[in-house]
C-alpha cells in the first residue's frame, strides 16, 4: 500500500486529492513541520532535500510532486488522470505540469521564503515575487477561459495541482488567484469535487479554503 508524506497545504496536496480521485487503499504519514520532521535524519533518508512530499510504494520511494503526480497517472491510467501517451493532449499536459512545477511554483516560493535570496531587506524581493505570481496566472486564466478545466473539457491531474497552487495566493496583499474571471469558477469546480472535500477534511484546512 502506497504511503503518502504529507503536511497540510503544503505540496503534497496535489499529489493526496490524486490518490483519492484514484480511489486505491493509501496511508499518510505526516512530517510535522513544526517540529522540523522533515530535516531528521530519517525523512532526509527518503529526501535528501528536505522537502515534502514523498511516496513510497513498495520498494518505490519518489519525492518531486510533478513526479509523484506522474507515476500516479500512469500506474493508474484506468483513473484516466491524464490523457493518451503519444497524443497531442498529452504533450499539453506535459507542458503544463512542468510550467506548473518549473515556473509558477519557484515563484511562489520565492514570495513565501523570501529570506533564502537575500541577507538583508526581504520586502523587495517578496513584492517583487508577487507582481511575477499574478502575472503567470493571468496564463491560467487564459487557458480556463477555453474550458471548464485546464485541459479543456476533461478534468486531470493538472486541476488539483494548479488548485493547490493557486490557493497560496489566498492570502496575497494585492489580487488573489480567485479574483481572476475564469479562475475564480474554475476554483469553485476544483473545491467541491468529492476527493478534494475529502482531502480538506482530512488536512483539517480552514478558511479561507481558496
Amino acid at each position: 500500500m502506497p504511503t503518502l508524506h504529507y503536511y497540510p497545504s503544503n505540496a503534497s496536496f496535489a499529489p493526496h486529492v490524486l490518490l483519492r480521485e484514484i480511489g486505491v487503499p493509501f496511508e499518510l504519514a505526516l512530517v510535522d513541520r513544526t517540529q522540523a520532521a522533515h530535516k531528521s535524519a530519517a525523512y532526509l533518508k527518503l529526501n535528501p532535500n528536505g522537502l515534502i512530499p514523498v511516496l513510497v510504494d513498495g520498494d518505490l520511494v519518489l519525492y518531486e510532486t510533478a513526479a509523484i503526480c506522474l507515476h500516479l497517472c500512469d500506474r493508474h491510467p484506468e483513473a484516466g488522470l491524464a490523457p493518451p501517451l503519444g497524443s497531442d493532449a498529452r504533450a499539453h499536459f506535459y507542458k503544463w505540469l512542468s510550467w506548473l512545477s518549473t515556473t509558477l511554483q519557484p515563484a511562489l516560493i520565492v514570495y513565501f521564503y523570501p529570506d533564502r535570496w537575500t541577507d538583508g531587506d526581504t520586502a523587495p524581493i517578496q513584492r517583487h515575487a508577487e507582481a511575477r505570481v499574478i502575472e503567470l496566472l493571468a496564463q491560467i486564466d487564459d487557458q480556463l477561459s477555453r474550458g471548464a478545466w485546464m485541459l479543456g473539457e476533461r478534468y486531470s491531474a493538472l486541476d488539483p495541482y494548479a488548485f493547490m497552487l493557486c490557493r497560496w495566493t489566498r492570502n496575497f496583499g494585492s489580487r488573489k488567484a480567485r479574483e481572476f474571471p475564469h479562475i475564480g469558477p474554475w476554483m469553485q469546480r476544483v473545491f467541491e469535487r468529492p476527493a478534494v472535500q475529502e482531502s480538506y477534511r482530512v488536512e483539517q484546512l480552514v478558511e479561507p479554503y481558496f
